[in-house]
Formats: C-alpha cells, sequence, structure tokens
C-alpha cells in the first residue's frame, strides 16, 4: 500500500519522466481541490502533504533509496499547491502543469537547498511544496495583468 500511494498507483515506475506521470496523477485531486471553499483547501492540501511526508519517508525505507525518483507523491502534493486558489480550467491546468515541470525541475534557489538539507520525507516533499508555491505565485502574477 505503501509503494502504490507513494508511486501514484505506480507511475513512478514509469522507466522515462516518473515525475511528469505523477504529476499528471493529481489531476483528479486537483479538481476535488478546486470545488473546497478556501480554507477547507487549505487544510486539505495540509493533510495531503503530512501524508505525503510519511508515505516517503516510508517508501524510502522500502526502496533503501533517499528521494527516489519512483517517489511521485510529491510531485501531487506540489501540484496540488500550484493550482490552489486557482480556477480549474483546462487553460489553468495546463499553464499550471508547465509552470510547476519547470520550478520543479530547474530547482530556483532555495528549492534544490531543501531537498538536499532536510531529512526522509520533509526533503522529498519539501522542495516539491516549494515548487508548487513558486509555480502558484507565477502563474497568479501571469494572469492578474497590469
Amino acid at each position: 500500500m505503501i509503494i502504490a500511494a507513494a508511486t501514484g498507483c505506480y507511475t513512478g515506475h514509469i522507466p522515462v519522466a516518473p515525475g511528469t506521470f505523477g504529476t499528471v496523477v493529481a489531476i483528479p485531486l486537483c479538481y476535488f481541490l478546486s470545488v473546497l471553499s478556501p480554507l477547507t483547501g487549505l487544510a486539505f492540501i495540509g493533510a495531503f502533504c503530512v501524508l505525503a511526508v510519511w508515505i516517503s519517508t516510508e517508501a524510502e525505507k522500502i526502496l533503501e533509496q533517499k528521494d527516489s525518483g519512483k517517489i511521485v507523491i510529491d510531485e501531487m502534493a506540489g501540484f496540488l499547491v500550484t493550482l490552489y486558489l486557482i480556477p480549474f480550467t483546462v487553460v489553468s491546468l495546463v499553464g499550471g502543469f508547465v509552470l510547476f515541470r519547470l520550478m520543479d525541475i530547474s530547482k530556483p534557489y532555495p528549492i534544490k537547498r531543501l531537498e538536499s538539507t532536510l531529512p526522509g520525507g520533509w526533503g522529498v516533499v519539501g522542495d516539491d511544496f516549494l515548487a508548487g508555491v513558486y509555480a502558484n505565485g507565477s502563474y497568479s502574477d501571469a494572469t492578474s495583468g497590469p
């Protein structure tokens, strides 16, 4: 059960771009998030992230690898953060997806530092959480206009 959750129903085992496929798995969760009130949505993201930290910590032990590429629940958490308070449309989904993947892959400061300094699941999820914050802010800035 831990591995199924950590790997986003085994999408983390896809040999090419598992993080991208893991992000896709989060789309139904993002829709669910979009119908929640802002406060309930925030609580949902918080609970999901705490669960993701625990699952990632356990998955690292089972896989015997720190921040294994097979663990994609962190991308799922980051994508939820990316789309928080952004209306759920095809345009926002695609734009948020691209921004999140860019932030997650490029890891601008201090994202990369979080990944390497936080222990266990905190490091696995922490960098994607912050990538989601950056992507959310970038998306909001890009769509707010002058």
